[in-house]
């Protein structure tokens, strides 16, 4: 093997990248931009300890190299990879630099791979730790606490020889049918953009040409639209428009972009008639030459292989998602035979060669050629603190009686009942590893360990998880009945069981006759959104006890529940909290943490008034006939355990021009305007501090050149308030806050009357007008 003779590291990446591009052969190219083994057939376990296989050197042969090796240190039912069988965080680092050394010793130029793993919400691997759901994330409302705890699972995959985190975070809930739902912020593109920011500055670090040891690159997915499928089904074709992709479905990635994000994944579904993968416009177009974007594009697993129906064999797949942007594969057939395409003149080198030197690029902005090897030190302890408090700050009251909670000394003998409560595999969410014993603390043990002394709480399944099976309701009825307060913990799962099928990529197989308990997860889409018949049966018995109910959702999705006003004494979201959510729930009806969390998707009344989000078009249209066609509950919606007044909001000016607003208008017209700036005044009323997210929403009255939405958030902010503390809380109002897509497909505040509106959720606003003028001032 000959070391590549371009080893400045202070020559800039693109010199070196066109260097060692100069000296690769056409198989070694095609060898850079293939990921096409899991990782997991790279190594096998024995009693001596972990080592690379035949399968994995073959591999490597083949293209005397390899771009990128995915899932190395993956665990969990779909791998089939066991505790017993699989790479714990004391061999993490050893085996990634076994897998490394081979690779950069046996090969001609030495090229360093790309070690890639999931971090959906934390390591997915062996005592990786893990993270509440991306949907309880957004229901914090806090993308700082999420950068903080990003930051930590960056260095913890990094420690085990990690280099890549592939990361959800550019869909949309748009129909919480689709099983995915856990793995998005929220419905809303402004909340979506500022999480997937916050994403890239914990994972990747401050923006700059290198990527420290302790950081990692980030691939967002899913590129673009995934959350807008037709009916909630995986995968299934998309009917969006391009105005409502630019306008909902874009903003996640464009902030992402901005915010230096080293890759994006492209989705699986189609755009236009065209898939993701293949789509030229949305790979080229938009994000490199509209955006300027100039990381790597990676494919979803298999994607490139459907291409085949439209391209009619793998060869012309490969090159037809090379053409249009793809640079990296996921496991397909296609991509390893570009060397074919390239020979056949299906594509040109020329469009290999820009691929390969996206990879390259990558692999010299993380240094791995100066150190291609992670060495021997302790592996990194993850952000388990930091799960918790996201986890405690996603926990959600959505209704409340006033009096039930925080549970004080009244509450004697608390009954805790459903079948969530007493299972953390069940609160932490798809793509987790198997955890260890005593991992984790579930809501009945969080409840235990923060009850006061004298506190009796007796337990009951109650019912199953899916289904109608009843047996278990006598028993519950009874407990409840001699209950001062019953909590009751419904909701669903997205734990990968052992009997679980799956598809090539992964997804689960889930039918109505698989007894598997997976209601939630990729591939896990659901028809009705209300809870199944053994719970419901459940919850309708546990109100006609009498004695005052307390609901707890421990949920991937929002389920349609009826209305319990006046039934149920509150009624609270926890999400899928991650591992330590029990302690976190228990903190929030214990009043020993205020409940802070606010909705980051509309609450449904039920499946069949979807889609149901706040910011639908504003066509004046009226309810549906047998129910209104307005949520459960709104977007943004959350109680506290106190109350806050909101006053009016105040514009600074009232009319201004569209050139004031732009960011390069003339220094003459912007020096003479005073900065634009809405103002609002809040004051908590109640007898406890609270912690209440103040929300800026817009709504376009008249003008522009498109038809304008019902409302749109543009900011949020935190306040901390003592009872009877008052505040001002001000947003700038920029051409950004006002701006709407344009014909042309652009951002721009256009001419126009606005109501400038502020309140605690997207239901509950108060606004003030505001005149944009096309003149500019005389």
């Amino acid at each position: 093997m000959s070391q590549p003779l371009f080893r400045d590291p202070a020559a800039p990446i693109a010199d070196r990248v066109r260097d060692l591009l100069s000296r690769m052969t056409l198989t070694e190219k095609v060898g850079q931009v293939n990921q096409r083994m899991y990782g997991w057939d790279a190594y096998e376990r024995d009693a001596s300890g972990h080592h690379l296989t035949d399968a994995f050197r073959t591999e490597v042969a083949a293209f005397d190299g390899m771009g990128a090796l995915y899932g190395l240190q993956r665990a969990d039912p779909w791998s089939g990879v066991t505790a017993a069988t699989g790479i714990g965080a004391a061999d993490g680092a050893r085996v990634s630099d076994a897998v490394q050394r081979h690779v950069v010793e046996t090969t001609r130029l030495g090229i360093p791979v790309l070690l890639v793993e999931e971090m959906p919400h934390g390591l997915q691997a062996l005592d990786g730790t893990l993270l509440p759901v991306n949907l309880a994330v957004g229901a914090t409302w806090n993308p700082d606490l999420y950068e903080e705890a990003t930051a930590l699972a960056a260095a913890q995959l990094r420690s085990r020889g990690g280099h890549v985190a592939l990361v959800s975070a550019l869909d949309l809930v748009r129909d919480p049918r689709w099983g995915r739902a856990e793995e998005c912020f929220g419905e809303d593109p402004h909340l979506a953009a500022r999480f997937t920011e916050a994403l890239v500055r914990g994972v990747q670090g401050p923006p700059g040409k290198f990527i420290g040891p302790d950081r990692a690159a980030v691939v967002l997915k899913h590129f673009a639209g995934q959350g807008a499928t037709v009916g909630g089904r995986n995968s299934a074709a998309t009917e969006l428009g391009a105005r409502e992709l630019h306008e909902i479905h874009l903003e996640a990635a464009l902030a992402g972009v901005r915010a230096g994000a080293a890759g994006v994944m492209a989705a699986y579904n189609e755009f236009d008639g065209i898939p993701c993968a293949a789509n030229r416009e949305l790979l080229t177009g938009i994000l490199r030459e509209r955006w300027g974007f100039t990381g790597l594009v990676m494919a979803d697993g298999l994607a490139l292989d459907r291409l085949v129906r439209l391209a009619g064999d793998p060869v012309a797949a490969g090159a037809m998602a090379l053409e249009a942007g793809t640079d990296l594969s996921l496991w397909d057939d296609s991509f390893p035979r570009l060397e074919e395409a390239v020979r056949r003149g299906l594509v040109d080198e020329g469009a290999l060669d820009t691929a390969v030197g996206r990879v390259l690029a990558l692999k010299f902005r993380l240094g791995l050629f100066e150190n291609p090897y992670t060495g021997e030190r302790s592996p990194t302890p993850g952000p388990e603190g930091l799960s918790e408090r996201i986890a405690r700050e996603s926990v959600t009251m959505l209704t409340h009686d006033g009096v039930t909670l925080p549970l004080g000394e009244r509450a004697r003998r608390i009954a805790v009942i459903g079948p969530n409560a007493d299972s953390v595999p069940q609160q932490i969410g798809d793509y987790t590893a198997p955890q260890r014993p005593g991992t984790g603390i579930s809501v009945l043990d969080g409840l235990k360990a923060a009850a006061p002394r004298g506190t009796e709480i007796v337990d009951a399944r109650g019912s199953g998880l899916v289904g109608g099976d009843l047996s278990d309701l006598p028993g519950a009825v009874a407990l409840t009945a001699g209950a001062d307060v019953a909590v009751v913990v419904f909701g669903g799962s997205s734990a990968r069981e052992s009997g679980t099928r799956f598809d090539a990529n992964g997804a689960a197989v889930v039918t109505s006759g698989n007894p598997v308990e997976m209601t939630c997860g990729e591939g896990v889409d659901l028809a009705e959104l209300a809870l199944p018949e053994g719970q419901s049966a459940l919850l309708d018995a546990m109100i006609a006890t009498g004695t005052p109910v307390v609901v707890v959702l421990v949920q991937g999705r929002p389920h349609a529940l009826p209305d319990l006003d006046g039934r149920a004494a509150a009624v609270l979201s926890a999400w899928y909290p991650g591992p330590w959510g029990g302690r976190a729930v228990a903190d929030v009806l214990f009043g020993t943490a205020d409940p802070v969390g606010r909705l980051p998707v509309s609450v449904p009344r039920s499946a069949a008034q979807l889609p149901v989000h706040y910011n639908g078009k504003d066509h004046g249209y009226r309810g549906y006939v047998d129910q209104p066609a307005t949520a459960r509950h709104a977007f943004g919606h959350g109680l506290s355990y106190t109350t806050v007044e909101y006053g009016t909001p105040r514009l600074s000016r009232t009319s201004v021009t569209a050139a004031e607003l732009t960011t390069g208008a003339p220094n003459s017209t912007r020096a003479a305007a005073q900065p634009l700036v809405c103002t609002v005044g809040i004051r908590n009323t109640g007898g406890r501090p609270v912690r209440e997210t103040v929300q800026l929403y817009v709504r376009r009255v008249t003008g522009g050149s498109s038809w304008p939405r019902v409302r749109e958030l543009r900011g949020f902010a935190r306040v901390a308030l003592e009872p009877g503390e008052r505040a001002e809380v001000s947003f700038p109002v920029e051409e950004r806050t006002l701006a709407s897509v344009t014909r042309d497909l652009r951002r721009a505040a256009e001419p126009g009357e606005f109501e400038v509106e502020t309140g605690p959720s997207s239901d509950r606003t108060r606004g003030a007008r505001l005149t944009v003028r096309a003149d500019p001032i005389g």
